[in-house]
């Protein structure tokens, strides 16, 4: 059952030398073309990458992350305004989608789309890693894959026959994330309960000791998500998002 799959479900990083065919990836895509779209426009396209020479070129964009070029396949998932600007035009309407909002709109159909494989690809016994990187690197990417204008990478997932068993990562109490009616903002009461059993974890402390930090909080604030870093990435990104054309 889907749900009994989604509660054991791990990142695989690791993948046997062992071929995964372009059929069975067609079949995962083809279902996964059923997922939510707005105005059934199906604002996304997916760059299949096989070729060692390719993945070589997209190392360095996602930080040199091994399962890059050890993954048979490796999917790029972009959200696209493109091909529907294309259609507009050659049957005389006049396309207004060189702005945010387009961009956003693209950019949540392409992500449904990526849950929905990741489903289906996981069903089928594939192991996948999503790659948050590509959001960080959207141009050097983009002139890699060469995508055109209103075409903005959004997701990267590296696809193959599992070669490993991680544990299961831990999650937050549904009483984290769920609000009754209108948002309930979080006391010091609720910030204990809710994250003192993750903070408690064995795996957790560790990462705080080797990181020389006093909380887990901070391995997030000071090395993993640093304000600097995250500042640079943004500019990096409506910088691209102009070069696209969403900010005309």
């Amino acid at each position: 059952m889907l749900k009994d799959m989604l509660c054991r479900r791990t990142t695989i990083r690791r993948y046997r030398k062992e071929d995964v065919s372009d059929a069975l990836i067609d079949e995962l895509l083809d279902s996964a073309m059923r997922t939510q779209t707005m105005g059934n426009l199906q604002l996304y396209s997916v760059v299949r990458t096989r070729s060692e020479e390719m993945k070589q070129r997209l190392l360095p964009t996602h930080f040199g992350q091994p399962m890059v070029v050890d993954a048979p396949v490796v999917l790029t998932i972009c959200a696209d305004f493109h091909r529907t600007t294309r259609w507009c035009e050659e049957r005389e309407a006049q396309p207004g989608y060189g702005n945010v909002l387009s961009l956003m709109n693209a950019m949540s159909d392409a992500l449904l789309f990526t849950q929905t494989f990741s489903l289906l690809a996981e069903e089928a016994g594939l192991g996948l890693c999503y790659l948050g990187t590509t959001i960080y690197n959207p141009g050097q990417i983009i002139d890699v894959l060469g995508l055109p204008q209103l075409v903005m990478p959004v997701a990267t997932l590296t696809v193959g026959w599992p070669d490993e068993r991680p544990v299961i990562s831990d999650r937050l109490p549904l009483s984290a994330i769920v609000h009754e009616e209108t948002y309930h903002d979080y006391s010091r009461a609720d910030i204990d309960r809710l994250y003192q059993p993750k903070e408690a974890l064995p795996e957790n402390r560790e990462f705080v000791r080797v990181n020389g930090k006093q909380t887990l909080a901070q391995v997030f604030t000071d090395c993993r998500y640093r304000r600097e870093d995250n500042e640079a990435m943004s500019e990096t990104f409506l910088e691209t998002m102009r070069r696209q054309g969403f900010m005309v």
